[in-house]
């Protein structure tokens, strides 16, 4: 049974809201990517869109948007997410998760694209 922490980000007030979902409210965002966008309908969230930006797995590896699938890889980077460089010209070879939302994952970040007609702040609060 999935259970996603979800982190949701609105660009209009520049505000991000925390939330947590489990069971058959999590079963739509499985197989969802990165940079997707989808309907919030499903989540109880009735006339909004969000867009994926990220997220990271339940052991804390953050997902990277350019590893397609659901894999768990070492990959040799530079600066990108997950790593900041501190020396110029360092590279690491860092284990990150693949862009695609699985059972595995814990927390997904995403921006709202299209708001509903009832405020963000209402829907998360009462639970709808």
């Amino acid at each position: 049974m999935a259970k996603f922490q979800l982190n949701i980000g609105d660009p209009a007030s520049g505000k991000s809201y925390k939330t947590v979902i489990e069971g058959a409210k999590a079963n739509p965002l499985i197989g969802k990517k990165i940079s997707e966008e989808f309907d919030g309908t499903p989540l109880g969230y009735p006339g909004y869109v969000f867009k994926i930006t990220g997220g990271s797995d339940k052991d804390g590896f953050p997902m990277k948007s350019n590893l397609d699938g659901p894999i768990r890889k070492k990959i040799l980077t530079t600066k990108s997410q997950g790593f900041r460089i501190t020396v110029k010209g360092l590279k690491k070879r860092k284990l990150v998760r693949g862009n695609t939302i699985s059972d595995e994952i814990y927390q997904i970040n995403m921006k709202i694209v299209t708001m509903g007609k009832k405020k963000i702040e209402e829907l998360i609060t009462t639970g709808e």
